[in-house]
């Protein structure tokens, strides 16, 4: 009896390849799932600290009253514009920086460096996440803050253009300075530092500062947002200025945000 052999089965070429990846998600589909990600996350993590926000700007408001009269207008205008945006500065600014700062400690960036989707959409994600909490803190604050010092109410809607725009360019700076700081401890330094000159600088009134403070305020994106703010308290507005100074807001926070998308790919290609 003839047994008949038979041919071993020849392995396909792609064996022992790797399997190819998946493609790269596109920008704003990416964008959209990780702002849900992290709206979702923080609406249970952050909502306390909001709150710790806001009622610490009203504190201010409450000090400063005590310092300045209802009568001095000009200042007025500052000190409440300054504590509104505070609330941004606090969010967008120290806890992003202490965020991910806590990311790149605990080995958190792996995860998103894991995932389809462009280093953009992780970085705006998070930043418009947190930016989103802070609106009605801020709505709060500049509306007690009004009633107190005896300002008009009737511009309050500027704060929809304000806020997004002041914290674009505070979450990009808050990203930078968790990205790029060696330690988790710096990041949470840095943070503190950023949101303690927005305190400074943009709630004292700008007729008290010498002019070597005042450089350093112009240099301070969260300025704008407050000076923008600032004018429409004013019987006739600005609006020129006042759309001036939230082109400023705009502009620092697309080269702040592609600052920190880079920061981000640095940090997790190391």
């Amino acid at each position: 009896m003839t047994l008949l052999s038979v041919p071993p089965r020849t392995a396909p070429a792609t064996a022992g390849a790797p399997a190819p990846l998946a493609p790269t998600a596109r920008l704003l589909p990416a964008l959209a799932a990780v702002y849900r990600a992290q709206l979702a996350r923080a609406r249970v993590a952050r909502i306390p600290l909001l709150f710790v926000a806001t009622f610490q700007s009203l504190g201010i408001l409450v000090m400063m009253r005590g310092v300045v009269d209802a009568g001095q207008t000009s200042a007025a205008r500052y000190v409440v514009a300054g504590s509104s945006v505070l609330v941004v500065a606090f969010v967008a600014l120290n806890l992003l920086a202490q965020y991910f700062g806590r990311l790149r400690a605990t080995g958190g960036l792996d995860h998103y460096a894991t995932l389809p989707v462009p280093a953009a959409s992780v970085v705006l994600g998070a930043a418009a996440a947190y930016a989103s909490f802070t609106l009605p803190g801020t709505l709060v604050t500049a509306g007690a803050g009004a009633v107190m010092f005896g300002l008009p109410l009737g511009q309050l809607w500027v704060l929809l253009a304000v806020v997004p725009l002041a914290g674009a360019a505070l979450s990009g700076l808050g990203a930078i300075c968790g990205l790029l700081a060696p330690r988790q401890e710096l990041a949470t330094m840095l943070g503190q530092l950023g949101m303690s000159a927005a305190l400074l600088l943009g709630v004292l009134p700008v007729d008290h500062l010498p002019q070597p403070v005042l450089w350093m305020r112009g240099l301070l994106p969260s300025t704008y947002g407050v000076e923008a703010f600032a004018r429409t308290f004013e019987p006739d507005p600005d609006w020129a200025a006042v759309l001036g100074d939230l082109a400023v807001c705009a502009g620092v926070g697309v080269v702040s945000l592609a600052a920190a998308t880079w920061a981000y790919r640095r940090a997790t290609r190391r």
